[in-house]
């Protein structure tokens, strides 16, 4: 049914359209809808006062009657809505999230500069960048095989096969980074060959592997750097190793010695304090104090402090050996002849004590003892060159030049690079008059180090050669160069001051020994130092603690009195066992603890020189010109 308006509207607009009652089902209202929409009509227009001025007039009755069925209708439709609203859950989209955070950057980069605002909206656009993870294909190998491949690299070094040492090193450190031993193993064969930029590259980089937290990297390094003369850089790195480590006792023990050498008496006994405290009892850092001891004339000290080195460790073959040396040195030497054979017996094959002793038995005038010994030693270490130097020299004095010059080129093709075997070969020829020979072993050694202790005393020794031969110019600057590497040495002072006075120079000469005594460094027997010596032994907090608390003057009187009188006691008892222990017979000790025939020493000396070398062309072409300079000499 229509209904129009008995009147019409100017406006078409106004015109109202009422449709006939249609009652939506239950079942439509109440279909769920996937959204909410966010601006939704009502389905019904309501009109305005305005507009029902304006628009049609509707009958009375049928006025009514819509009104009723429009309230029922809105009854339903509200009562629909209540409905969905129930069964509708809303959710919110992704990007409003992305707004509302974009929103809060925008509100604190507000509070930012500008420059930093700019910066910040750069690095929105920027990518972020995560390093791309690379495992190995392979599996990584065991732990054991790094051990395994350690082991194998030292026994290739101890056979001079550096190459091949070096390659396996290489590959350990590759697949074990951050394991410190391949590091330094690698640069104690580098130190081998002289390549000392190598070996500092190897321990910079193994120090950047392991985070500065490895402190035999930074030991090992320190030492090449003293090795070097770099004595701050030294002290750094020695410093660094008591940081990573502070029980680690090579580091506060070489530190010591640097500073011994430099001269820093206080220093050295500090940090040798310090290493008995964090460290505990260590053979090395008692026998330094033993050898400080013996160079200040306080032997009674010293005896006692070597006691404690060899409790500490009975098989320290340094420590007899140093013993042996201060008695000897006192002229005990039925106590040094003992010592020297605790110290065989504490290491058989250590190459040290054979050459030690020899040397010692050489110098009482056991000529044989001494010869035999070092035939021992180098039964048990053939590849070692001192030895054989040694061996050398003796034959040199005792028999002749010949035999001499044969082990000298043996031990020079065993080490090349062994800067006092050149050396000592050069004073062989100097004393023989082979002059140009003596000349070209010098230069010869000083290709190899130019900077090292064996070349201070190898520039001093040439400088001697020159001085006889007349070159007074050329004698003069190589005691120069000589002080520049050691200014410490007292024969090169007085040698060269010994020059000036045979050309007639006395002002001259005694100016250069009044540098000597300005610029020498010497250990000061002052009461200070002997306290600090002394306390150190006991590293414990408690005993450092009640030490400070008591007088000064006390504290003198108790150590000068009591503690000395125990210890000469003790040392003195000490050394009567010695003596009157029980004989040492060294053929029965060489059959039975190192399978050797005392007998057959000599043709295996005889052997080596029969399996000689022939790669050093230095040493055989100066071996044949020696040979010919010398063939018609009667006292070869």
């Amino acid at each position: 049914m229509k209904l129009f308006s008995s009147s019409t509207s100017s406006n078409p607009s106004n015109l109202t359209i009422f449709l006939p009652k249609q009652t939506p089902s239950p079942s439509k209202l109440l279909i769920p809808t996937p959204f909410k929409p966010i601006h939704s009509k009502p389905p019904f227009h309501t009109l305005s006062a305005h507009e029902s001025s304006s628009s049609l007039q509707e009958p009375k009755a049928s006025t009514e009657l819509f009104s009723e069925d429009k309230d029922k209708l809105n009854e339903e439709i509200r009562a629909s809505r209540q409905s969905l609203e129930e069964l509708l859950v809303v959710r919110r989209p992704v990007m409003d999230s992305l707004v509302e955070d974009e929103e809060e950057e925008d509100e604190e980069e507000e509070g930012l500069s500008s420059v930093d605002a700019s910066l910040a909206k750069f690095a929105k656009k920027v990518a972020f960048f995560e390093p791309e993870r690379v495992e190995s294909r392979e599996e990584r190998p065991l732990v054991v095989n790094l051990d395994l491949a350690l082991y194998r690299a030292k026994v290739l070094g101890r056979n001079f096969r550096y190459q091949e040492a070096e390659e396996l090193l290489q590959k350990c450190i590759y697949k074990w980074p951050e394991d410190g031993r391949s590091y330094v193993a690698l640069g104690k064969i580098y130190n081998k060959q002289s390549k000392a930029n190598e070996a500092r590259s190897v321990y910079e980089k193994g120090c950047q592997a392991t985070q500065g937290e490895n402190a035999y990297i930074w030991q090992c390094w320190a030492v090449l750097e003293n090795k070097m003369g770099n004595i701050r850089k030294a002290r750094d790195l020695f410093d660094a190793a008591t940081v990573a480590d502070k029980k680690h006792v090579a580091a506060w023990h070489g530190w010591a010695v640097l500073e011994l050498k430099a001269g820093n008496i206080k220093k050295a006994r500090n940090l040798l304090g310090k290493g008995l405290k964090y460290c505990g009892k260590n053979e090395y850092i008692y026998q330094t104090l033993a050898m400080l001891e013996a160079k200040a004339n306080r032997f009674e000290q010293a005896r006692y402090l070597f006691r404690q080195a060899t409790k500490c460790n009975p098989k320290s073959c340094a420590s007899w050996l140093a013993w042996a040396q201060v008695e000897a040195q006192q002229g005990n030497n039925i106590v040094a002849r003992k010592i020297f054979e605790k110290a065989v017996q504490a290491s058989p094959k250590n190459r040290f004590a054979w050459h030690v002793w020899g040397v010692f038995e050489t110098n009482q005038g056991n000529v044989d003892q001494g010869r035999k010994l070092f035939k021992i030693g180098h039964a048990l270490n053939p590849r070692d060159p001192v030895l054989l130097q040694s061996l050398a020299l003796l034959e040199y004095k005792y028999s002749t030049a010949n035999l001499a010059r044969v082990l000298f080129i043996r031990a020079s093709e065993l080490d090349p690079r062994h800067q006092p075997v050149w050396i000592a070969w050069g004073w062989m020829e100097w004393k023989e008059g082979n002059i140009d020979t003596a000349r070209e072993l010098y230069q010869k050694a000083l290709s190899i180090n130019s900077a090292s202790e064996s070349a201070a005393r190898c520039l001093q020794a040439w400088g001697v050669l020159e001085q006889r031969a007349g070159n007074l110019s050329a004698a003069r600057r190589l005691f120069r160069s000589s002080l520049n590497i050691n200014s410490q040495s007292y024969v090169t002072w007085m040698t060269w001051a010994s020059l000036e006075e045979d050309q007639g120079n006395a002002t001259r000469a005694e100016e250069i020994r009044d540098l000597y005594f300005q610029q020498r460094t010497e250990i000061v027997d002052d009461a200070s130092w002997v306290m600090g010596v002394f306390d150190i032994i006991d590293p414990a907090i408690d005993s450092i603690k009640r030490l400070l608390n008591i007088d000064q003057n006390s504290y003198y009187k108790a150590t000068n009195f009591d503690d000395i009188s125990s210890i000469k006691e003790e040392s003195s008892g000490f050394s009567t066992d010695l003596v009157s222990g029980s004989g040492f017979e060294l053929d029965t000790f060489i059959r039975g603890k190192l399978s050797l025939d005392p007998s057959r020493l000599d043709i295996m000396l005889e052997r080596t020189f029969q399996n000689r070398v022939s790669g050093n062309a230095n040493s055989s072409r100066i071996w044949k010109r020696s040979s010919k300079k010398l063939a018609n000499d009667p006292r070869q």
